[in-house]
């Protein structure tokens, strides 16, 4: 009997505790969950201020999206006001977006000085996005006749052999019509500079040298490729390479890594292709150089 009375007793205790818990805990969460939220009142100060802080987060977040898209989309910098590519110091040209290699490419070009567009786009390592950039903020002086190069006298010597570029000294390239003790310079710097010529159109790198000077004196002058220096790719190293005017630091530092990926060989010069850096412009004017 007393054992049922236990029974009893404790499914009463428990009953109660159960409801106990159900209203103490359940319908509070019942009555919130159903409630209406009121609205907060804010005072005019404070809407102020939460609108302040919104507006600037929002200027912000957008300013951070503008720089991080604008670093990935841009890598040339307009320049800021018209300029004489003359008094540009490598430093002026690195602004611009150039490596130290590419500005100082351009300060030995211009050392026979800038006259137009088309001098400028002589020099290599000046791409065509960069061109069109800057192209109306160049300003450059008078073009003045060089004391360097005499004016030709009534010359009727005509070469009765044709002149190897990849041979010739001073006096046999003066000896052509149409070339002085200037341009004869200018030829022999430049055939030193990038090992020899493979093609007479190489000519139009020469500063100051236009089409209208290769084909006064095309018909006197030949090339052989055998005078040419070859660079070993599977042998050269990264100051070496460097330093032919085709190829700037970057382009070199890429070609050598990919000969480490290769195990330290290239197989063909071909693979020198598969840079990022390296363009077929590039790679058809740098080929003839090139050897295993």
């Amino acid at each position: 009997m007393k054992a049922e009375e236990f029974s009893k007793r404790s499914r009463r205790a428990m009953s109660w505790f159960i409801a106990f818990l159900f209203v103490t805990v359940f319908i509070p969460r019942l009555i919130f969950l159903f409630q209406k939220p009121k609205d907060i009142e804010f005072s005019r100060t404070e809407k102020t201020q939460i609108q302040t802080a919104t507006i600037g987060f929002k200027k912000a977040r957008k300013q951070k999206t503008f720089r991080k898209s604008s670093k990935k989309a841009k890598r040339f910098t307009r320049p800021e006001r018209r300029f004489d590519p003359n008094n540009y110091a490598p430093s002026d040209w690195m602004k611009l977006g150039l490596s130290q290699k590419q500005a100082d490419v351009i300060i030995r070009f211009g050392k026979g000085g800038f006259y137009s567009h088309e001098d400028l786009r002589k020099v290599f390592v000046i791409s065509d996005e960069l061109f069109e950039l800057i192209k109306d903020s160049i300003s450059y002086p008078e073009r003045k006749i060089s004391l360097t190069e005499p004016v030709e006298k009534s010359r009727t010597y005509e070469n009765s052999t044709l002149i190897d570029l990849n041979t010739a000294n001073e006096e046999d390239l003066t000896s052509i019509r149409g070339i002085g003790p200037f341009f004869a310079k200018q030829i022999l710097k430049r055939r030193e500079q990038l090992g020899g010529y493979h093609d007479k159109k190489q000519l139009l790198e020469v500063w100051k040298f236009d089409q209208e000077k290769l084909d006064q004196i095309e018909k006197y002058i030949e090339i052989k490729s055998s005078g040419l220096k070859q660079i070993q790719l599977n042998q050269v190293e990264l100051e070496q390479l460097k330093q032919h005017p085709y190829i700037d630091w970057n382009l070199a530092n890429s070609i050598l890594k990919m000969r480490n990926q290769r195990g330290g060989k290239f197989q063909s010069i071909e693979e020198i292709r598969e840079s990022k850096l390296m363009t077929p412009e590039i790679f058809q004017k740098l080929k003839p150089y090139l050897s295993l």
